[in-house]
């Protein structure tokens, strides 16, 4: 594997971000009122997600911004960010709405966690990220440098906070390319199998455990992850090889590759920003923050995790966390514990109304 094999926009370092602003995008006054009323027409506070389908939202001219956005962030530099969306005048329960329509429009919308749930509210609900089963998004801690389990992020800010929060994004192909250049040695290192805990959200057919290198490529693209905490944790875990110093030096130099100026870009996300991140080029990070007292004022953004159907066939070590890894297939997320027939129908419409297919778990075909 060598660096030149991997000329894409998504290896951008900083200076590219700031010098060429065409991953950012915004929606003018008209379009956000027209999707304002959209959402506000569909809304029903007694409906269940589940229940609406992209024929409820005519997102009208902001559509064609949005879709750019997220061409651009799948295709393109792996990020983008969306400015303008509406947020005045709108509750927390109509912008989550928001985002799940933007979400049905984009492909099918995978579960984040023990609970399956198919959006979660970013806020601070106490929880310990370093715990075994701690979760960032619900916590103010600051977080490693990590990919979400899924091809595509939509993160949407209802409220900032009163101060800290601010996001991180480095890309996963720039960083290999330093490895590569400076420690070649630890560049072989990261396409070896590391050990991930589940953070005890497996399914009940997954091990706590699965293993998947850091670095792999199918189709002539790089694919990265990283979650140095899901490493750590799974370190507690029965029958999980204990690392060995060439992968400890590996993941000191991740993350410090990932934090350097040139390379990591930081922004604070606005009321009514909305940021799409590409998972597979893309790691991201936060810092912890401090929030208001108030409630109605407290940080809350609202997460969504996407398959898009002009998905790309993924290497085969990512099966085992995304269970399928051919394009157009339903894939990623975590199915947790409540992942029932009331999502299985939701997948299959949605797989249907987008042409995807939903295959059979990668372990099953591979035991076939």
């Amino acid at each position: 594997m060598t660096i030149n094999d991997f000329d894409t926009r998504a290896a951008w370092r900083v200076d590219d971000l700031q010098n060429d602003r065409g991953w950012e995008f915004n929606v003018d006054d008209k379009a956000r009122e027209q999707m304002a009323q959209a959402i506000k027409k569909a809304f029903d506070p007694e409906r269940p997600l589940f229940d609406y389908t992209m024929e409820d939202f005519d997102l009208g001219p902001a559509w064609d911004t949005i879709s750019a956005a997220i061409k651009e962030a799948y295709h393109g530099r792996g990020i983008a960010l969306i400015h303008g969306l509406p947020r005045d005048g709108i509750s927390e329960q109509e912008f989550e709405l928001m985002n799940w329509a933007i979400g049905l429009h984009t492909g099918v919308a995978r579960p984040q966690g023990k609970m399956s749930q198919y959006i979660s509210p970013v806020r601070d609900a106490g929880t310990n990220y370093r715990a075994a089963n701690g979760r960032g998004y619900s916590s103010n801690a600051k977080l490693d440098f990590h990919a979400d389990g899924c091809d595509i992020v939509t993160l949407a800010c209802y409220n900032k906070a009163k101060s800290g929060g601010q996001s991180m994004i480095s890309s996963s192909v720039a960083a290999f390319q330093v490895l590569c250049d400076e420690r070649p040695d630890l560049a072989e290192v990261a396409q070896q199998d590391f050990y991930f805990s589940r953070n005890q959200e497996q399914a009940p057919d997954e091990a706590p455990y699965y293993a998947q290198p850091l670095y792999d490529t199918a189709d002539g693209r790089l694919f990265g992850k990283w979650n140095r905490n899901r490493v750590r944790t799974a370190q507690e875990i029965e029958g999980v090889p204990q690392w060995t110093d060439a992968q400890r030096e590996t993941m000191d130099m991740m993350d410090q590759v990932l934090s350097r100026p040139e390379l990591m870009y930081t922004m604070y996300l606005q009321p009514g920003d909305l940021q799409i991140l590409n998972n597979h080029v893309m790691l991201h990070s936060r810092t912890d923050y401090i929030d208001f007292d108030e409630a109605s004022k407290k940080r809350l953004l609202s997460r969504l995790w996407l398959a898009p159907p002009d998905s790309v066939q993924l290497p085969e070590s990512w099966g085992h966390f995304f269970r399928a890894i051919e394009p157009g297939t339903v894939r990623g997320g975590i199915r947790g514990h409540h992942h029932d027939e009331a999502c299985r129908a939701f997948e299959r419409r949605q797989a249907k109304a987008h042409g995807m297919t939903i295959a059979h778990p990668w372990d099953e075909r591979r035991s076939a």
